[in-house]
């Protein structure tokens, strides 16, 4: 499969129960990815247990750590990601779920959408109807709704706004002037979404199916929720008034 470099980014929080499994499955898969998982300081272990499995010799060179000193926030911890995965010269960068909610092997999938001519391919919930398995139906409704309202607000033709699960090309995150990006919760995946749809970039809906994870903790909260919605507003109006640029560097 191809001699891309490939990396996909993890941030955890208190994952020791799924850490080993989903570094397994991914460097199992056909294609050589290589994995960036960003702890924030995870009580749990998460760290060290990553540390352990770098050590060894079948994995070496393909696991890499970037260890933070709290919960700093989903935003934070993938654009750290994606500036590291830019100053190591990865031609695609995937955003993936440490808990299992995402299918490792839809990786792949998501990966073959890039090379055929994607700019950003997006695991999707919603393009083929509703695929979403052990979801209560309130949070699957909130979730459904918040993509119709952001569509709305910002025209952007995705029928997942809020999708975590995803392939970048390279090019994508050099133009986004990553420093500009202002939602640091689930907020954080509409707006650069929105910045890759407002740049022009060709964006791909892969339908996936979600799962709810069956280990660990949920970091969801009520608060990630409000900072989207009025983020969204403020991120139309933002671009409305010439604020979300190019990298001036790109």
């Amino acid at each position: 499969m191809h001699n891309d470099k490939k990396v996909v980014i993890i941030p955890t929080y208190n994952e020791i129960e799924n850490i080993n499994a989903i570094i397994t499955k991914v460097l199992g898969l056909l294609g050589d990815f290589n994995i960036l998982i960003i702890d924030d300081g995870s009580p749990d272990g998460t760290a060290d247990e990553i540390k352990r499995m770098q050590s060894l010799q079948e994995n070496e060179g393909r696991i890499h750590l970037i260890e933070r000193s709290g919960k700093l926030g989903l935003g934070t911890a993938y654009l750290t990601g994606f500036k590291w995965a830019i100053a190591n010269d990865f031609d695609y960068i995937f955003e993936m779920d440490a808990d299992f909610s995402h299918d490792p092997e839809d990786l792949i999938r998501l990966y073959e959408a890039c090379r055929e001519g994607a700019d950003l391919a997006i695991g999707s919930r919603y393009v083929n109807g509703v695929t979403v398995v052990e979801w209560p139906i309130g949070r699957i409704l909130m979730s459904y709704y918040a993509s119709a309202y952001v569509r709305f607000v910002t025209g952007m033709p995705v029928q997942d706004t809020t999708a975590g699960f995803k392939c970048y090309r390279r090019k994508v995150l050099q133009t986004i002037n990553l420093d500009n990006i202002k939602m640091k919760g689930y907020g954080f995946q509409i707006e650069m979404k929105y910045n890759t749809y407002l740049l022009q970039f060709k964006i791909a809906e892969v339908p996936i199916i979600f799962r709810d994870r069956t280990k660990g903790t949920s970091k969801m909260s009520g608060g990630i929720f409000g900072e989207a919605f009025w983020g969204v507003l403020n991120m139309r109006l933002r671009s409305l008034f010439g604020n979300i640029k190019e990298n001036p560097n790109a």
